[in-house]
């Protein structure tokens, strides 16, 4: 083996050396939450309803006498884990919602009520427990 060859070897070493370093635990937790939340998958969509668990009459436009509207989803990755739905008219919040995820993949949903004078924009989003957005909703109520 020449000096080159050697030396590279050494560096090689102790890089190695570097990476298997133990973590603190406020890393290690990092590294889980982080994790977590890239294998949480979030599809959804806001429905009229919901029949045989699924979305029905789904959209981003609804009429003012809609009365109430639903945030469906399904999620994968996040088994055991409280999801929540957090409801806003224009930038007031209206209701978060907490779901327990029971398996993967996992529907659920939420539904909220929507009076005739609560026209404009809306959006709904899929929260973890972190408070971190996994999935925003936009649409809007009346003309």
């Amino acid at each position: 083996m020449t000096l080159t060859h050697l030396t590279f070897a050494m560096v090689a070493t102790a890089a190695t050396m570097a990476i298997a370093a133990p973590l603190t635990a406020r890393e290690a937790t990092t590294i889980q939450q982080s994790a977590q939340a890239a294998q949480i998958s979030v599809e959804a969509v806001v429905a009229r309803n919901v029949v045989d668990r699924m979305p029905v009459d789904t959209g981003t436009a609804f009429p003012v006498e809609v009365g109430n509207l639903v945030l469906w989803m399904r999620v994968t990755g996040a088994d055991g884990q409280v999801l929540h739905h957090v409801w806003f008219w224009g930038g007031t919040e209206l209701g978060n919602v907490p779901l327990n995820v029971g398996g993967s993949p996992w529907r659920a949903w939420s539904r909220k009520v929507v009076m005739p004078e609560m026209t404009g924009r809306w959006h709904v989003e899929v929260r973890d427990a972190s408070d971190k957005v996994l999935k925003r909703i936009d649409f809007t109520v009346g003309g």
